[in-house]
């Protein structure tokens, strides 16, 4: 009675319920890329060796699994049915032999390429390229020569055919050595002019 301010500052209040709603406006006309951005960064799991960027190589390597070499290699790489990609900070001297390749770094070599090769922007390769596919995207350096080779077309088996064979044709006659024969041109029939002629006489 007295001091009702005092008895509303202690008085319970009902619990209000937390907002909702966000503070943040929704983003509207933000374009989203169905696509994963390219990446020469190895996925973890992905079956991908890995060389990194202070490693140095003198000698030959053979692998049975895609292969990312971001360091200096001098010598050979073979990966037979598989992926080889050298990243930003690669630097080969080598002779290279993969199923694809990409190139982000650069490459001192010949290079043969089952399926593809893939040269990105600021990579550089001196060399003689032998592929089906390349792709040399712009700001990218080569130098050498190109070989397109043509997938190979595995032949048929020959289709085997239940039904009798076709009747074979009459044998032609064997040709003559005289002058052609031609039939003989049909008679022309008498004009009306001509038989009016005829009766007259």
């Amino acid at each position: 009675m007295w001091n009702k301010k005092k008895e509303d500052e202690y008085a319970p209040r009902p619990a209000t319920a937390p907002s909702t709603t966000s503070t943040t406006p929704p983003r509207e006309g933000v374009p989203v890329s169905s696509t994963p951005a390219r990446s020469h960064e190895p996925r973890i799991g992905s079956g991908e060796a890995t060389m990194g960027k202070a490693v140095m190589v003198k000698g030959q390597i053979f692998s049975r699994e895609d292969l990312v070499l971001d360091g200096e290699l001098e010598g050979t790489v073979e990966l037979q049915d598989h992926r080889l990609t050298i990243g930003p900070n690669g630097k080969l001297q080598a002779s290279v032999k993969a199923r694809e390749i990409i190139v982000l770094g650069s490459i001192l070599g010949n290079v043969e390429a089952t399926d593809k090769i893939d040269i990105r922007k600021d990579a550089k390769l001196i060399g003689d390229i032998k592929t089906a596919r390349i792709v040399i995207e712009d700001g990218a350096y080569f130098k050498g020569n190109i070989d397109i080779m043509r997938p190979e077309v595995k032949p048929e088996p020959a289709r085997v055919q239940a039904a009798a064979p076709p009747p074979a044709s009459p044998p032609s006659p064997p040709p003559s050595l005289g002058p052609p024969a031609f039939p003989a041109p049909p008679a022309a029939a008498p004009s009306p002019a001509q038989t009016a002629v005829q009766g007259k006489r």
